[in-house]
């Protein structure tokens, strides 16, 4: 059996109108005639006819690379990449959403940066917004939020402490790195029904970045995210903020050693404390006018909750298995 050079993952829920977006541009892909690869589709429980799309494509599919289907019926991105990774052959595993097109040499730039910098545990690539609808003016400095990761044209290392990790979306990883390093079972799995907790991404490379390997960003490999336009709505925004803000404590724990736990928790409930009062009494009479406004306050919230939410989380888990 021949080896495989690289794996693409495509972890999706409810993807049947997506999917075929990226499988098409995938079986395009330029400078990849020496590659050894493979394509694997992670069905998240969907309730759609994601399956159906594709079986549709495997009963017609005569490339030399295969396409292969998983299904994974717990709920959330973090069970669906971990089956991934268990189920890859490569020893580079780049994931893409179903709403990512990558762009025609993304694969060969992807397995060439692997090549050149074996201290990458994890790179990211560069992602450019697709939008259904014009963005508000006064929503862009958000955007990011929205797995947008324009960060200029030359590779660097991400710094967790100063502005922390890329999204998932067009994420490439070292398949052992994250076999030895990341939990099989991480505490945040992503976004599951209502809840907007998400973040799974960011713990998965905290792991990887504890164990000493770095973390890139890597602009040769180019990603369009298609972004419908109800997530540019203020619901939809203020729930990620939301979400964005819960996970905080907990991730910001996974940077430190036990010793300076008890200490930074002290530390960051005044500091949440004070910028939480701080911004509502520069802004309280914005709240409802300002989307932006709104949505920094709902961080700033969640941010300052986060560790006793995690706290009621951790103790629901407990009751249900004892």
């Amino acid at each position: 059996m021949n080896s495989i050079d690289f794996t693409i993952a495509i972890p999706t829920y409810n993807g049947a109108s997506r999917l075929p977006w990226v499988l098409d541009r995938l079986q395009i892909q330029t400078g990849v005639e020496n590659l050894n690869w493979e394509i694997i589709v992670v069905d998240n429980n969907s309730i759609d006819n994601t399956v159906k799309i594709v079986q549709d494509y495997q009963k017609i599919w005569n490339k030399r690379f295969p396409l292969k289907y998983h299904f994974e019926p717990k709920q959330g991105a973090g069970f669906a990449r971990q089956l991934a990774i268990e189920e890859a052959r490569g020893q580079i595993v780049g994931f893409l959403d179903d709403d990512n097109i990558p762009a025609y040499n993304w694969i060969i730039e992807a397995y060439k940066f692997a090549e050149l910098h074996p201290q990458a545990g994890a790179y990211a690539s560069q992602i450019h917004g697709v939008f259904e609808v014009e963005p508000p003016e006064e929503i862009k400095p958000i955007l990011f939020y929205l797995a947008i990761t324009e960060r200029g044209n030359e590779p660097h290392i991400y710094e967790p402490r100063q502005k922390g990790f890329p999204p998932s979306s067009g994420l490439v990883v070292r398949r052992n790195v994250w076999k030895d390093n990341v939990p099989q079972h991480l505490f945040l799995v992503g976004r599951v029904g209502s809840s907007m907790l998400g973040s799974e991404d960011a713990e998965a490379l905290l792991y990887i970045h504890r164990a000493g390997w770095q973390i890139w960003y890597n602009p040769a490999m180019e990603v369009d995210h298609i972004i419908p336009a109800w997530r540019l709505e203020k619901n939809y925004l203020i729930s990620l903020m939301c979400g964005i803000g819960l996970a905080r404590h907990h991730l910001r724990m996974l940077l430190l050693k036990s010793w300076q736990i008890p200490f930074a928790f002290i530390i960051y409930f005044l500091n949440d404390l004070y910028k939480l009062g701080s911004y509502f009494l520069k802004n309280r009479k914005y709240l409802q006018s300002h989307i932006i406004t709104a949505c920094e306050m709902k961080r700033l919230m969640a941010t300052f909750y986060s560790p006793f939410f995690l706290l009621l989380i951790r103790l629901k888990k407990h009751f249900q298995f004892n």
